[in-house]
């Protein structure tokens, strides 16, 4: 028995020596041969990775004169969810929102479930100052998890009515991050939510950069010995100049008043958007704090502010569609430009009397007189008897009509032109004859938004040519100033029309200015306007849809001097010929090189400004 139990007891010595050994062995491996490679795990482990923002790109007018968008400098708040000791996280979100004075609710919609366990800092308050910050510092203690940092903020200056142009910016939402995350962005960035700043923000957006530090288990720095400190420094995005004329722009915002409406200014030659407006419109200033309560009034605001009615509203054309009747008249000599018809101001056809605009009547009419008197009479006649629907509809098309122009912007709809077999699908009824009626004078089933009437009048212009509507021109450099690119111009449309064609409806269109109904006010001695107006029925007694779409120098032998403007006004309840007067300011205003105040002036439009 003694024999076997000291066998045992030396086994068990042999044993806890080799345990022993090896552990020595391991611990002179690890510290002294091994001891550079884990001494970098340590500090790779005490290390934390900040991202470094970038400032996006900044936008110009045309001429780089005028900034339509900057940066500015501003605080932001984050907090690191795996941070915050378990049970404390509504202590710490309702502190913040008490020291910061936003809404729990808001910071809780930056915090889903899934990032409660997270060790990345989560933004949840922007925009703020440096008292906020200051206030916030006070508490650090009992705040775990919340930390802050500076970040450049967009401020869109004096931005008025380029808010639907630039559009506005914001956090990236998760459905967003969804879609968009293999093209590198991240939780947390801020991202384009509508216009230039969207359409463009793959430019705008620059490259995030980020800095690592050893810190202690607090998260404190340790040192700040450059040693410490990895830094990829961020790459500011690309600036962009527009083709927006910033003194135009205000010119039209101010002709077209506080009135539901639009109105576009394009170089028929090129394509260029000189000015576009669309109210009633916002100041995307206010989403620069990530407010959502901002964002709701506006979306429910009936007067939809949001909306870009020049290229996101369609309208029935009304009589300017007789542009494009007067085209498909002479191109199909389907009635002869001379032959008459008499308008006795009402026609019986299919039970019902349809009457012109001039219930007395017009008289006599050929074509020229019938479009310089806007004669729906003679429109419907022609239509019916002589162009028939399908041609109609060729022409409507062949001038872009039913489809989007393409504009680098995001959100165009592509109006409507109807047909017979649309018709048939949609309501089980037959096209009829007085639906070609109706077509020919601009009502019905057609809708066109106004960029599309401004692309027809430019196809006159360019004798059957349109050029694609754009608002980039160019994209710079933002430290050097050097041109990176240059948008160029399009043709999306081309006729095989005779010149001489379009040559006859630039005369017509003259003829509406100089002796037909658009004499008052269009017919001004700064220039020579040629154009069409429009008074569009929405099913009310006392009110219309006014258009005018127009271009000048009629005069002009050089095509580049020539820009083409196009007004709307919703559901007026003042005089039709409002749209007329805003498009004879705006054109005096920028042949003449005045301000809104002194066109008016000498237009005699005083009275108009008070409206």
């Amino acid at each position: 028995m003694v024999e076997d139990t000291s066998g045992r007891l030396m086994i068990f010595r042999v044993l806890f020596f080799v345990i022993i050994s090896a552990y020595i062995v391991r611990l002179f491996s690890m510290q002294i041969l091994s001891g550079d490679v884990y001494l970098s795990r340590a500090h790779d482990i005490s290390r934390r990775t900040y991202i470094l923002p970038t400032q996006r790109g900044e936008i110009y007018d045309r001429n780089v004169t005028r900034p339509f968008v900057i940066n500015r400098d501003a605080f932001a708040v984050t907090i690191t969810p795996a941070e915050v000791p378990r049970g404390s996280m509504d202590n710490v979100i309702e502190s913040v929102s008490q020291i910061l004075g936003i809404s729990q609710d808001d910071i809780r919609a930056r915090l889903p479930n899934q990032y409660l366990q997270l060790y990345q800092p989560v933004e949840i308050a922007s925009n703020l100052s440096f008292t906020s910050i200051a206030s916030l510092a006070e508490r650090k203690n009992n705040l775990p998890g919340i930390a802050w940092h500076i970040k450049p903020i967009r401020n869109y200056v004096n931005v008025g009515s380029l808010s639907h142009i630039l559009g506005y910016v914001g956090d990236i939402t998760r459905d967003e991050l969804t879609t968009l995350y293999n093209l590198g962005y991240q939780q947390g960035d801020v991202i384009g939510k509508s216009g230039i700043e969207r359409q463009y923000d793959s430019l705008l957006r620059g490259k995030q950069g980020w800095e690592t530090r050893t810190v202690d288990s607090r998260g404190r720095r340790i040192s700040s010995g450059r040693e410490n400190v990895t830094r990829m420094l961020p790459e500011m995005g690309k600036n962009l100049v527009l083709t927006i004329d910033a003194d135009l722009q205000l010119l039209v915002e101010k002709a077209l008043g506080p009135q539901i409406g639009a109105a576009v200014v394009m170089r028929p030659t090129t394509g260029e958007i000189l000015a576009m407006v669309s109210y009633p419109w916002y100041d995307p200033n206010i989403f620069t704090d990530g407010n959502i309560a901002n964002f709701r009034v506006l979306a429910e605001d009936p007067s939809k502010p949001f909306l870009n009615r020049t290229i996101q509203s369609s309208y029935p054309p009304a009589s300017t569609f007789k542009i494009i009747m007067t085209t498909g008249i002479l191109a199909e000599n389907a009635f002869s430009p001379e032959q008459t018809i008499v308008c006795n101001g009402v026609i019986r056809y299919g039970n019902r009397d349809w009457h012109c605009h001039y219930r007395p009547g017009h008289g006599r009419l050929n074509l020229i007189a019938a479009l310089g008197q806007s004669c729906n009479i003679y429109y419907m006649t022609v239509g019916r008897d002589h162009l028939g629907t399908e041609r109609i509809v060729s022409y409507a098309r062949s001038y872009g009509y039913g489809e989007i122009t393409g504009i680098d912007l995001p959100g165009e709809i592509s109006g409507f032109i109807p047909t017979p077999q649309w018709k048939e699908r949609r309501f089980h009824e037959r096209w009829v004859l007085g639906d070609t009626m109706n077509m020919s004078i601009g009502q019905g089933y057609s809708l066109v938004t106004p960029l599309q009437m401004s692309n027809m009048v430019s196809m006159v212009v360019n004798n059957g040519k349109i050029y694609q509507p754009h608002v980039l021109k160019e994209v710079r450099d933002p430290e050097t100033n050097v041109i990176e690119s240059v948008t160029q111009h399009k043709v999306i449309h081309q006729s095989d029309l005779s010149p001489s064609i379009f040559e006859s409806v630039r005369q017509d269109m003259r003829y509406v200015v100089s002796q037909g109904t658009a004499q008052y006010p269009l017919n001004i001695r700064t220039v020579q306007i040629a154009g069409k107006s429009g008074t569009a029925e929405i099913g009310l007694a006392d009110r219309w849809h006014s258009w005018f779409t127009a271009y000048a120098p009629y005069d002009s032998t050089n095509p580049d001097d020539k820009i083409v403007v196009t007004v709307i006004i919703e559901a007026s309840d003042f005089q039709v010929w409002r749209a007329s007067a805003s498009t004879a300011i705006i054109f005096q205003g920028y042949f003449a090189k005045q301000n809104y105040e002194t066109a008016i002036r000498v237009l005699g439009f005083q009275a108009f400004a008070q409206e």
